[in-house]
């Protein structure tokens, strides 16, 4: 069925009246009757009884009046959806991060995407940065914040942050008294850091940072979640070196604190399949851009 002819009957219908209608839809009057001839040809029904008088709607006109009306009505509205899934703005959006991430800029980040796309769904997945590169690639999420950018054809990276290290440490520790530490003040404390066998380099990195400084940290427990790690300093197991977003983590009984060294950045990296081009991820990527620039 020609949808006009739908928007013919609902011009009629509504003005009972075929001159009106015919101005209404900036045609003339012929043809519009010989339209809603066939319309009910068509369909097998008289939609509306004609008199020299008056035109009105028979009962199955008004049926066939609210049946057409929504019909039009979801046909439009799909045509705006489409139109707005096309330009990013409704749709839905995976965005995967490593638990040390959540600090302000990516809050800034997402907080501002929500603003200027509400209807976009947003799904926010905690992974490592070795199950979100399996993620990535069997196209389980739509972008992830990782601490490792490893080379490859098919994941495209992008640095999002830097960070800084600081030490995290129980309350009563004597350490803990100073505003901030020497790296080889830790020496001779028991650690807890993330565990190599999770696929990541970061356990590495807390290592190089303190071979650098002429030891390696005795490693009594690992825990693959920050915040587990913090929790596990403040039961007393032990001290550890973490990113400084991990402070989002504070409780009252354990205290973060800064080098008296430099000590090398800590890279946050934004990454995603480098084929993926739909419109909700690229609204996501300027967003990113704009508040990190």
């Amino acid at each position: 069925m020609d949808l006009k002819k739908l928007h013919y009957f609902i011009a009629v219908a509504e003005e009972l009246h075929f001159n009106r209608a015919a101005s209404k839809l900036n045609m003339t009057q012929p043809p519009l009757t010989q339209q809603i001839q066939s319309l009910e040809e068509e369909l097998g029904v008289q939609l509306l009884e004609r008199t020299k008088r008056q035109v009105r709607l028979t009962a199955a006109g008004a049926i066939f009046l609210d049946e057409s009306r929504r019909i039009v009505s979801q046909l439009e509205q799909a045509v705006t959806r489409t139109k707005r899934a096309s330009q990013g703005k409704i749709g839905h959006l995976s965005i995967a991060f490593v638990d040390s991430a959540v600090g302000d800029m990516l809050v800034h980040v997402i907080k501002g995407f929500r603003e200027r796309f509400p209807e976009v769904e947003l799904s926010l997945l905690e992974m490592t940065s070795a199950e979100q590169r399996k993620a990535l690639e069997d196209g389980k999420i739509d972008i992830g914040f990782l601490r490792v950018a490893e080379p490859s054809i098919h994941i495209t990276s992008r640095l999002f942050t830097n960070e800084t290290l600081v030490a995290v440490l129980p309350k009563n520790h004597p350490l803990a008294l100073q505003p901030a530490l020497s790296v080889q003040a830790l020496a001779d404390e028991p650690f807890i850091l993330f565990p190599h066998r999770m696929g990541t380099s970061f356990h590495d990195f807390i290592l190089n940072f303190c071979r650098q400084h002429g030891f390696l940290p005795r490693v009594v427990q690992e825990a693959v979640q920050m915040y587990t790690i913090v929790n596990l300093v403040a039961a007393g197991i032990g001290i550890s070196i973490v990113p400084s977003s991990v402070a989002v983590f504070q409780r009252s009984d354990v205290v973060f604190r800064t080098f008296i060294e430099e000590p090398p950045p800590v890279p946050l990296y934004a990454a995603w399949k480098t084929e993926r081009s739909e419109p909700v991820l690229a609204n996501f990527l300027d967003v990113m851009e704009e508040t990190t620039s």
